[in-house]
């Protein structure tokens, strides 16, 4: 098969001819129709995240299961399948008490290690060295994949659109699923609408919530995000966020907001629009040990919460997200904004570093076909300066 290789930061990210890896017991093996481009891979690409190289990046899928290890029921071969991100094993206690999202060999074998749950990796090179597996390695023609992170896709939702319900979608849903109550009528600000931003825009529309205040700085995401249901939308670079938000809300700031971006100046940002008693999410993930500072006394007085969103509880809530974006809920179509070959997939996260993809981008296998290894299949990471706030999303 064809896979993306990542050979570790400030290295070029090449199209490579790999063995066709063989599902363990409890896995299968998806023939993939399409990845998403998330803004993490490109965390792991600059190195910003630590993850061991060589390996394959790519954490959201959909596609057709081509073969099943043992003991896997319920599913079969030739379904149309989404994959999240998050794959729990089912059993440590984290997963027995129903927190998927916080499943311990996931972060210690996967995250850590680039590992399934038996400690070793499904893929390497044609010359047999060892590639490591971000999730399920996504950016390849196949990927092996542990069936707790697999939900059925039903027929009337596209397949390769729908790739994008494994993350973006996924983490957008666990998100506001960590607010304090019913959202109907409630006002929600979003710090940063790309992927995950925007997609969060679409469930808070569909739960009811009002205002929805979309907080960015690219003018082109947030006309994007009217369209998906922000009711008001702020470009911070030449508005007041705060002021915008305190007006919006007759005064008294936001109820919910959401950070999405990872960045110390956007959490302080949010902190910032929080009416009293309101909550803060925090769904973005940062570059190294980035930190925030937040005032102490202004958040015990004004009773202020603070919480942390990592995707969402795999087993229960991907298959929520997929039923509700089968009713309407969600428009995977208006979530995809651009679409790249297997071969092009280096540029779309050069593109995406560079603050040039609006919504999500997604990566389609097309055809399996081997095809030589062009020079184009090489890519090298943008040299220049961080992007700035909202330049850059989950």
């Amino acid at each position: 098969m064809r896979a993306v290789v990542w050979d570790g930061p400030d290295t070029p990210m090449r199209v490579e001819e790999v063995p066709t890896p063989s599902p363990g017991p409890g896995e299968a093996l998806v023939r993939v129709a399409a990845t998403g481009v998330c803004h993490t891979d490109l965390h792991v690409i600059k190195g910003e995240v630590a993850f061991p190289a060589p390996g394959v990046l790519g954490h959201e899928i959909s596609g057709h299961i081509e073969s099943l290890g043992d003991g896997v029921e319920g599913l079969a071969v030739g379904d149309r399948v989404v994959g999240a991100f998050i794959m729990p094993c089912g059993t440590c206690r984290q997963c027995e008490a129903g927190r998927d999202d916080m499943c311990e060999p996931f972060f210690s074998q996967n995250r850590l290690r680039g590992n399934l749950f038996d400690g070793t990796s499904r893929l390497k090179r044609a010359d047999g060295s060892r590639l490591s597996m971000y999730s399920m390695a996504g950016l390849a023609e196949f990927a092996v994949v542990p069936v707790t992170a697999l939900a059925p896709l039903p027929d009337g939702l596209p397949l390769e659109e729908s790739a994008v319900l494994g993350c973006a979608a996924f983490t957008a849903y666990g998100a506001l699923a960590r607010a304090d109550g019913d959202l109907a009528g409630r006002s929600v600000a979003v710090v940063a609408v790309g992927g995950v931003g925007s997609s969060i825009i679409q469930f808070a529309k569909h739960l009811g919530a009002d205002p929805i205040i979309a907080v960015d700085v690219d003018d082109a995401k947030l006309e994007a995000a009217r369209g998906l249901g922000a009711t008001i939308t702020v470009n911070s670079t030449t508005s007041d966020a705060r002021e915008a938000v305190l007006a919006a809300t007759d005064g008294a700031g936001a109820e919910l907001v959401l950070e999405v971006i990872g960045r110390p100046e956007t959490v302080e940002l949010g902190v910032s629009l929080l009416r009293e008693g309101g909550q803060l999410v925090c769904v973005g993930i940062a570059a190294g040990g980035a930190t925030a500072a937040i005032p102490i006394t202004g958040m015990v007085r004004r009773g202020l919460t603070i919480t942390g969103s990592f995707g969402a509880r795999t087993r229960r809530d991907l298959p929520e997200v997929v039923r509700l974006a089968d009713e309407g809920a969600f428009d995977v179509h208006r979530a995809v904004t651009r679409r790249f070959t297997l071969d092009e997939a280096p540029q779309a996260y050069d593109l995406l570093d560079a603050g040039q993809i609006q919504g999500r981008s997604i990566v389609v296998m097309g055809d399996l076909l081997p095809r030589r290894v062009a020079e184009s299949d090489v890519w090298w990471p943008r040299v220049g300066p961080t992007p700035g706030v909202g330049e850059q999303d989950e």
